[in-house]
């Protein structure tokens, strides 16, 4: 009853917002585009700085480490105009090739302007470090617009379950071995919004939280949700039931 409640508290969500949007950009040939730390840090700055329908003055902010945990971006030495946000970031997750993204656009073309930014400002990037040249991005990103599905309920938790394939892929199919070190691989696992959203603030500028907070009623319910989600046998059909949303063909 509980579950049929939230299905329909997101699909009249859903409907009063614009569209939200799956997606998915992999390395060309699959080639792994985030190398190490450095690489995962700058991504995640760019998803920041590229959105943002003003013109990208600063490639160089900073990370300022505030505590052990959480981590922000300053520029101190130069002044910016207040961002106006092309999309909405609502959820993240990075692996070796491939990165996920759930947005919606805040502007006319929003994403495709966001997305633009984002894969060539890193590619930029990725190849004067590695002395590189060429794509970098496998064509144009994939996207899809889950507006009023109601398997939206479970994709925020398919992406940030995502890291569990570097640990036991068996988690895709419910034949999960080790439900609580899973558990404690995503709560240590830094390149995902899945922290922010347990309340252990990692990366809190890069995300809009309020929209799952709100489905999910809080923080708290948000963490039990996702576990019982990760433990349930009928997993694998559910991510069968979400295959054309998926778009890890």
């Amino acid at each position: 009853m509980l579950l049929y409640a939230t299905i329909i508290y997101i699909y009249l969500y859903l409907s009063a917002m614009s569209d939200i949007w799956h997606i998915l950009s992999r390395g060309v040939d699959k080639r792994i585009i985030f190398l190490d730390d450095e690489d995962r840090f700058r991504f995640i700055h760019d998803l920041f700085e590229f959105n943002d329908q003003n013109p990208v003055s600063d490639v160089f902010y900073t990370f300022n480490k505030s505590n052990k945990s959480s981590w922000d971006f300053v520029s101190p030495k130069i002044e910016k105009k207040p961002r106006k946000l092309l999309v909405d970031i609502y959820a993240f997750c990075i692996m070796s090739n491939h990165y996920h993204l759930l947005l919606s656009p805040l502007v006319e073309n929003g994403v495709t302007q966001f997305m633009r930014k984002l894969n060539i400002g890193y590619a930029k990037y990725f190849n004067e470090k590695y002395d590189r040249t060429g794509a970098l991005f496998e064509g144009r990103y994939k996207s899809i617009i889950i507006k009023n599905d109601a398997h939206f309920l479970y994709l925020p938790f398919y992406i940030h379950c995502n890291p569990l394939d570097i640990i036991d892929i068996g988690w895709r199919t419910g034949q999960l071995r080790k439900y609580n070190e899973a558990i404690k691989f995503l709560e240590n696992y830094r390149w995902s919004s899945h922290l922010d959203y347990l309340g252990k603030k990692n990366f809190p500028s890069v995300i809009n939280q309020n929209m799952l907070l709100d489905i999910f009623g809080g923080r708290k319910n948000y963490e039990k949700a996702i576990n019982q989600w990760l433990s349930d046998m009928k997993i694998s059909k559910q991510i069968q039931e979400m295959n054309t949303l998926l778009l890890e063909k």
